[in-house]
């Protein structure tokens, strides 16, 4: 039997297309390996958002090299289709496959396995017209699913490389959304996370004028269902219809993921963010009001070019003033064919990385606030992993919950007290009924 090791970088999109990639190589009888461990093939799903992301994809590479240098690699996802020629030259690459035609990966590297060469099957994502709709044959055994729904994206933010990688707009049709998950319910996954790259835009290629409110409300009439979560969304696609199902169905998880960005109007506009921080506050003001526990998670970029020092601290004097659960931090990185790429006034990496550890020490300050106003309170929890004596899982507004081994098994839902911060999250205590 024929070993395949599969390993993913960046955002939980390709996380769901290579566990769709791993159903396409269970379905010809191939044995799924770690990839740490000799395989005959090793597949790599990159990333390119950023330089490190490209940079782990090429050591993941001369990895599997090292571990078997017979086998056949192939090299998928955004880091392939926007450089195609560069990860061709880089030895061991045997097949090359962007993000599109990932149904076809088997086939590819059996080819292959015959021939000479490197087997090039990048095509032109800017005329991709079809979502590549590729089911799931059999789900890792986890307690969250994620379920992509949505490919493409047209926002094109002046420092982001994804348009380029993904394409336009192309959604998945409610049938096969309505499919997929009732796979996974009946697969006992407890939480079903909606993913796409411009999640927010899902419908606008299909008829009858269907959005995202419709693919949730598919998801939501399925019987069984314990929990529904969404992906990032962009705040000014945050719909009322769609604000609206949080307070009428309990299953959909008062948790959303805002990019904010930038807390300042020059930058947001520099980078074409289309909307304005007064604008934002206010939407996140209203979604409190109408969602009062929901947890609302975000992304930072700093040090996007001509980022001064003074509109800096205009950023954060803006993040704390709001009530994030969560931040994720980032550097900004220089991306070929991006606008932004070009700009004057590039911020100095040392300054940078300063800028990513003040702004990151904010992020942990607001955390603690927002746990902080949970102790005492009881919660349901879904609990993911155990390490040691201690497990732990999240609650439907995303905070991470801890509590003794012996009370609870992984996979299950319980109702716990919340007692006292604990490393990122809190420690609570079963509640028996």
């Amino acid at each position: 039997m024929p070993r395949v090791a599969l390993t993913t970088l960046g955002c939980k999109v390709n996380q769901f297309e290579t566990e769709t990639m791993e159903g396409l190589f269970k379905k010809r009888n191939y044995e799924i390996v770690d990839f740490d461990e000799h395989a005959d093939f090793y597949i790599i799903n990159t990333c390119s958002v950023t330089h490190l992301g490209e940079k782990k994809s090429r050591q993941l590479i001369r990895r599997a090299m090292r571990l078997n240098p017979q086998a056949i690699i192939a090299v998928t996802g955004c880091y392939s289709q926007i450089a195609p020629d560069q990860v061709s030259e880089i030895e061991g690459v045997k097949v090359i496959v962007g993000t599109k035609e990932r149904h076809k990966i088997v086939e590819l590297v059996e080819r292959a396995a015959k021939e000479e060469g490197v087997i090039n099957a990048i095509t032109d994502i800017m005329k991709a017209k079809e979502f590549e709709d590729i089911p799931l044959f059999q789900s890792p055994g986890r307690t969250r699913a994620f379920l992509k729904i949505q490919e493409g994206c047209t926002n094109f933010c002046t420092y982001c490389i994804i348009p380029y990688a993904r394409g336009p707009l192309r959604s998945r049709r409610l049938e096969s959304i309505k499919k997929e998950a009732e796979k996974l319910v009946e697969g006992e996954f407890k939480e079903i996370v909606l993913t796409g790259i411009h999640l927010g835009a899902y419908g606008r290629d299909l008829e009858d004028n269907i959005n995202l409110v419709d693919a949730v409300k598919t998801v939501l009439s399925i019987q069984g269902l314990k929990r529904l979560r969404l992906g990032s969304l962009e705040s000014i696609e945050l719909s009322p219809e769609l604000l609206e199902l949080f307070t009428l169905d309990n299953r959909f998880c008062s948790h959303l993921h805002l990019p904010l960005q930038a807390g300042q109007n020059d930058i947001l506009k520099a980078m074409n963010r289309h909307y304005t921080v007064a604008e934002y506050r206010e939407l996140i003001n209203h979604v409190f009001e109408k969602v009062p526990n929901i947890a609302i998670s975000t992304d930072i970029i700093v040090g996007f070019p001509g980022e001064t020092e003074e509109l800096f601290e205009q950023s954060l004097n803006f993040v704390r003033t709001m009530n994030f659960s969560k931040m994720h931090v980032f550097p900004y990185s220089k991306r070929k064919g991006t606008p932004a790429a070009s700009y004057p006034n590039q911020v100095d990496e040392h300054e940078k990385k300063e800028r990513v550890h003040r702004m990151q020490l904010l992020a942990d300050e607001k955390a603690q606030e927002f746990h902080k106003t949970f102790v005492g309170k009881t919660v349901q929890v879904l609990f993911e992993t155990k390490h040691n004596e201690v497990t732990d899982g999240l609650t439907d507004n995303y905070i991470r919950v801890y509590v003794d081994s012996d009370s609870v098994h992984t996979g299950e839902i319980y109702k716990v007290y919340l007692e006292k911060i604990y490393k990122d999250g809190l420690w609570g205590k079963r509640i028996v009924e």
